[in-house]
């Protein structure tokens, strides 16, 4: 969850620390679970598995920072679930923030650690100054498993006890499922395989299909065409015309057409793909991704400042998936305009506009909006190249 900090004073006695946050629709992971067990339904297998994918996507991203962000409290209360089956991972302020805000601050935040109900979720090492990453490991486990038998009882207040985990555990008709969950709570926090390579794990590991290798590569290349291309696609395709066919020896060839083709449940699946439901995962390897100067350095000293420097600009890292780009020509100023069309993964658009000068470089230019926080460092070149396809249209200036 993206969220921003409100500090109060008054007219509270102690000022608090407020976390705005995004809205979640279909509430958190424990009241869906227990909705569904309500219900007298069971979970889905192949939701159990994209579910657990997705946390674990997440889980190996923040593990691959530089370095590591280790969430700390990640319990079924944390996890969200938005209405179209995204999940989102809340309370990740939890470790980053916990030093950061001064004592007084701090004592009226309720961590899910403080609760009864939620301490099975937490390993044996955690709170001491060794744990890592593996925590989060644990914690996912418990998640897993959770997701898998519906509830874990407890009784009335009290934690939940280790019989009632064992009971849990051996509730588990799936081998690969039980052997899944049991890796990641074996009390060597050692022993505990890593987010990236437990995506490897039999039993979420599957060969992704043509269909959405395809879709992954038109949404990293989006920037290239209109947002609503798949609608403006099909006004000008002929229905009945093939666009595949599979010849056979001594038989008839089998045609599909483009009319056995359900445009708005493509449409649909490209979004889905686009929200993160189907990430690709399986064959990525792990790189490691720097935080932002803000977070990561260290504090400065005001002994050692002999001249002022300017403030670090926030670095982005939301990702361009889509760009659109116009140039006019001013009579009166004798130079290009140019006005450029961001839009971000999360649906943000950023329009910026420039008078170019006759020795700007498109790859000049890119690095300056990564260096002033407008795109990410991994989109630079492609907006260079952009931008460099854009200034050959438009050249030579009009005499």
């Amino acid at each position: 969850l993206r969220g921003s900090f409100l500090a109060l004073s008054a007219p509270f006695p102690l000022p608090k620390v407020i976390f705005i946050t995004e809205y979640v629709s279909s509430g958190s992971l424990k009241q869906f679970l227990k909705k569904t067990k309500k219900n007298h339904k069971a979970m889905n297998v192949r939701a159990w598995k994209r579910w657990c994918t997705q946390i674990l996507s997440a889980l190996s991203y923040l593990h691959a920072c530089d370095p590591p962000i280790i969430h700390g409290n990640l319990t079924s209360d944390t996890i969200f679930i938005q209405h179209n089956g995204l999940i989102k991972i809340g309370s990740v302020w939890h470790r980053i923030f916990a030093e950061a805000i001064p004592a007084d601050l701090r004592s009226p935040v309720c961590a899910g650690r403080e609760e009864q109900q939620n301490l099975h979720f937490f390993p044996p090492e955690y709170g001491r100054a060794a744990d890592g990453t593996a925590v989060d490991i644990f914690s996912f486990g418990m998640c897993a498993l959770e997701m898998a038998v519906l509830e874990i009882q407890s009784n009335g207040e009290a934690c939940v006890s280790e019989e009632a985990i064992e009971r849990a555990r051996h509730s588990l008709d799936d081998p690969n499922m039980r052997e899944f969950i049991l890796s990641c709570l074996v009390l060597n926090p050692e022993k505990r395989p890593s987010a990236h390579n437990l995506l490897f794990h039999r039993v979420l590991f599957e060969v992704h299909s043509l269909k959405l290798l395809a879709a992954h590569c038109f949404i990293n290349n989006q920037y290239l065409m209109p947002e609503n291309v798949v609608e403006e696609k099909t006004k000008t395709l002929d229905l009945e015309m093939v666009m595949a066919e599979m010849k056979r020896k001594g038989r008839p060839p089998v045609q599909w057409r483009y009319s056995e083709v359900s445009f708005l449940e493509l449409d649909k699946f490209l979004e889905d793909v686009r929200n993160g439901i189907y990430p690709l995962m399986n064959f990525a390897t792990t790189r490691p991704h720097t935080l932002p100067r803000s977070s990561s350095q260290a504090p400065e000293d005001p002994q050692k400042a002999t001249s002022p420097t300017p403030e670090p600009f926030d670095v982005e890292t939301r990702k361009v998936v889509q760009m659109q780009c116009g140039m006019e020509w001013s009579e009166e100023k004798s130079q290009w305009h140019l006005t450029l069309l961001l839009v971000l993964e999360d649906k943000l658009h950023r329009q910026l506009s420039y008078d170019l000068l006759p020795t700007d470089l498109p790859g000049d230019l890119a690095a300056e909006l990564v260096h002033y926080g407008f795109i990410r460092l991994d989109d630079c070149e492609k907006l260079a190249a952009f931008l460099e396809n854009a200034f050959h249209r438009h050249q030579p200036a009009p005499s």
